[in-house]
């Protein structure tokens, strides 16, 4: 789940790095413009892996904490 999130995360980025950069929406130029039902899909599960992306980022905090208390430093 993990790898898929990031991979959805990546390709978000890309997309508004090309819509900054270009005023290009690469998605919706290919699955029909940002209306149409597949890049409403693909923009819904881009948003989920961002989400994902907090427990991510969470769970490593967690474990970089732990290294640090357990370690007496």
């Amino acid at each position: 789940m993990d790898t898929l999130s990031l991979i959805l995360i990546i390709i978000g980025a890309l997309n508004w790095g090309l819509i900054g950069l270009f005023q290009l929406d690469l998605v919706a130029a290919i699955f029909g413009g940002m209306s149409g039902v597949i890049s409403r899909i693909i923009y819904t599960l881009v948003g989920l892996a961002g989400l994902w992306g907090i427990t991510i980022l969470m769970r490593r905090d967690s474990i970089h904490h732990g290294e640090h208390e357990g370690s007496g430093e």
